[in-house]
């Protein structure tokens, strides 16, 4: 196909950078929610920030002719529109989703290294805490407004057990537990995730209803006797082989006739579609040992090898894309 970017199109997209690393200095300096309440000079800011006052001013500037901030008399605050989701406090805030975009930017700068001597990027020191915490409060964020029309996609009606298979804070689990009256959950993650999980859940009222169990999915057995699997957004961290033994360990874990439900990227077989696929891939290269976006065929092909059938393609929506396939029910 050909291209119609011009020059200036492909000097734009090398300079996107600038705008992105401006809005992530904010977000780590908490400049969103410091102009919140009121208008602030840049020496107040400087004063609060510990910070330079040339330097401080220059970014102010900056972050209002992006339109995040409002200049009015020498002082700068948060444009009033934007405090739901740039705040700490608001139930509304996609903060956490940035604060994980801003320890991906330490990545990403080693790309060029990555291309050469192959991945993942060397990660500074970091406290690993801070990092899974922005990680699960991102994915929380935006798994909690695509789940209700996932859900509704996979139609669980009928499940009685679910087992949700690296579930996160547990957004998926309450989108399926609320759709499903008669349906109990088990949510399956690391031990510093667990957590999470359990104050969600308890702040949902389900916790009754939801069995949270620690442990490494490319490590540990799942608990088994379950009618409906779900792997949200994981076979994108692991290599093939990682996916089969996934794939085997979740089959183990249902019961015959049981359902498994694949919800990531399914790439066309040329991995360049979608394209938003095909730079995911990038990002796994940087920050995973294997992983990469695949291609339905190959999820299809992990699926049958480890013996689930009627694979098919049930909603083919980028990152949402839905793949299911069934365990034989008994005497097959």
């Amino acid at each position: 196909m050909k291209t119609d970017l011009s020059a200036n199109d492909i000097q734009q997209i090398a300079r996107g950078f600038s705008s992105a690393r401006i809005l992530l200095t904010g977000v780590e300096l908490n400049i969103f929610t410091l102009l919140s309440e009121e208008p602030l000079p840049a020496v107040e800011v400087v004063d609060r920030l510990k910070s330079d006052l040339r330097a401080t001013t220059i970014f102010l500037d900056a972050l209002t002719a992006m339109d995040l901030l409002i200049k009015k008399n020498g002082a700068y605050r948060t444009d009033p529109a934007l405090l739901p989701l740039l705040t700490t406090e608001s139930e509304e805030s996609i903060l956490p989703g940035l604060r994980h975009s801003a320890h991906l930017w330490k990545t990403w700068s080693h790309l060029t290294d990555v291309v050469l001597e192959g991945g993942p990027a060397k990660r500074e020191e970091e406290d690993r805490g801070d990092r899974v915490s922005s990680f699960i409060g991102a994915m929380h964020i935006i798994s909690s407004r695509a789940a209700p029309d996932i859900v509704k996609a996979i139609s669980p009606e009928n499940a009685r057990a679910l087992i949700d298979v690296g579930g996160a804070s547990g957004s998926y689990t309450i989108e399926f537990l609320k759709t499903v009256p008669g349906l109990r959950a088990t949510l399956f993650d690391l031990p510093d995730v667990i957590p999470m999980a359990r104050e969600r859940l308890t702040e949902q009222g389900l916790i009754d209803r939801v069995s949270l169990v620690p442990g490494d999915f490319n490590e540990d057995n799942l608990p088994g006797g379950h009618d409906l699997a779900f792997l949200s957004a994981i076979i994108h961290q692991n290599s093939p082989g990682q996916n089969l033994a996934l794939y085997k360990n979740v089959y183990n874990a249902l019961a015959p006739g049981g359902r498994v439900i694949v919800r990531d990227y399914a790439m066309s077989v040329d991995r360049v579609q979608p394209a938003s696929g095909a730079l995911f891939a990038v990002n796994m290269l940087v920050n995973t040992e294997s992983g990469n976006s695949y291609t339905f065929e190959e999820i299809q092909g992990g699926l049958e090898e480890a013996r689930f059938e009627r694979v098919k393609l049930l909603q083919e929506s980028g990152m949402y894309s839905l793949v299911e396939g069934f365990k034989p029910p008994l005497g097959r």
